[in-house]
């Protein structure tokens, strides 16, 4: 049945790690009602987040209702990917009640909102709202924003001390951007830690936006999908510290793929992950693993230093067991040699890469 009426779309951002996909995957499993369509995009050349939605993947969302893209910010590949995918989408029947799309934990989200200009597909779709996922505890420790003072001090003696970090315009961008901000992972964060992240969340925001404390990625569906923002025509209410630019880039952060021999004690390998993000700098690392005897691959997640790892799933009859793990820091920390040396279990040869 031919329809004017435009399908709503959810933009869930947030940075490495604060729980983009946890909470999809309880969306996926309660849709209050709503035959949802889900969009992935990831950094770098192996996804991992799509294939754990797949596997979450339920008659009002199945898995062909599940995209993933890896070919870069789906905001820098609009006509390639963006469009035709948005068309395919809506091209399904049934047609999807609802679509989310969870971007790459580097992305701006504002460019992604001026992608919905396009003739092709604006008087199809509207941003029913963004979504900002805010890690307490990161948040709390003052991860992504720089102490404005310090670096104040800094540039007075040293012109060449950029005032903030590319973490921190990202993190401030994606919460300028936000209908409603998750505060995230609070069951891992003391009350104290929580009341600070509240605070320095608020100091960032524009305009008045409610902060949501959650845990797991468990939310009322009715919270966040159903805002009716039209966030596409709401663009100056949501400034960027890229705005008036071209373009943007994310030259600023780099990823390579790690291919892992099956592992005997997972325990080593997280102290090995731990090691990476203590003496590499190391932002991100996710994927799955072969563990000796174990018939199911282990679901890896590191942010930072704090790892968590499950089973998730078996290999598979005829599947290979590849283990293969997915590294993301800044770009000026990917060294592949001393990255693979410590993965690898040998933290003495990348101490001299």
């Amino acid at each position: 049945m031919t329809t004017l009426e435009k399908i709503p779309v959810t933009v869930v951002t947030g940075f490495l790690g604060s729980g983009k996909t946890t909470l999809i995957s309880h969306l996926m499993r309660n849709p209050g009602g709503k035959r949802l369509a889900v969009i992935v995009n990831e950094f770098g050349d192996m996804g991992v987040d799509g294939d754990i939605l797949k596997g979450c993947a339920i008659p009002d969302c199945p898995v062909e209702n599940i995209i993933e893209l890896a070919n870069g910010c789906i905001c820098c590949t609009v006509a390639d990917d963006f469009v035709p995918t948005i068309t395919a989408l809506m091209a399904l029947t049934p047609r999807p009640d609802h679509i989310l799309i969870e971007t790459s934990g580097l992305a701006l989200p504002k460019p992604l909102l001026k992608a919905f200009d396009w003739p092709e597909i604006r008087s199809q779709i509207t941003v029913d709202g963004v979504i900002a996922l805010a890690d307490a505890e990161a948040v709390a420790a003052g991860r992504f924003a720089p102490n404005v003072a310090a670096v104040d001090a800094q540039r007075a003696a040293d012109e060449s001390i950029d005032h903030e970090t590319p973490l921190s315009e990202v993190f401030e961008d994606q919460i300028a951007c936000a209908d409603i901000v998750l505060l995230t992972k609070t069951d891992l964060a003391t009350a104290e830690q929580i009341a600070a992240a509240r605070a320095h969340i608020l100091a960032e925001l524009p305009r008045p936006v409610a902060i949501v404390e959650v845990a797991e990625g468990v939310i009322d569906p009715r919270v966040i999908l159903g805002l009716g923002a039209a966030a596409e025509d709401d663009l100056d209410a949501r400034p960027s510290h890229h705005d008036g630019a071209d373009d943007h880039e994310h030259d600023d952060f780099d990823s390579i793929v790690i291919d892992l021999p099956e592992v005997t004690d997972p325990a080593d390998l997280v102290a090995r992950i731990v090691t990476l993000a203590q003496t590499r700098n190391i932002l991100r690392v996710k994927g799955h693993v072969a563990v000796a005897g174990k018939p199911m691959r282990l679901l890896v997640q590191a942010v930072g230093a704090r790892v968590r790892h499950q089973y998730d799933r078996p290999w598979g009859e005829g599947s290979a067991r590849r283990g293969r793990l997915v590294v993301i820091a800044e770009h000026d920390d990917i060294d592949a040699g001393a990255i693979r040396a410590v993965l690898l279990g040998d933290p003495a040869t990348a101490a001299a890469e």
